[in-house]
């Protein structure tokens, strides 16, 4: 089962891409992405 969880930047908390992740999973979704806002590549945290 898959859910569909919501990135934000760490440094400007814009709310930039959506994505899917497993529903079984504890752990909070942490990706390093391109932030359109920032101009630089960034972590992205999940957010609820």
């Amino acid at each position: 089962m898959q859910v569909i969880v919501t990135l934000a930047c760490t440094k400007c908390k814009n709310r930039n891409y959506t994505t899917t992740k497993n529903k079984k999973s504890q752990k909070r979704l942490e990706v390093k992405k391109f932030c359109r806002f920032c101009k630089k590549h960034v972590v992205h945290k999940e957010v609820k």
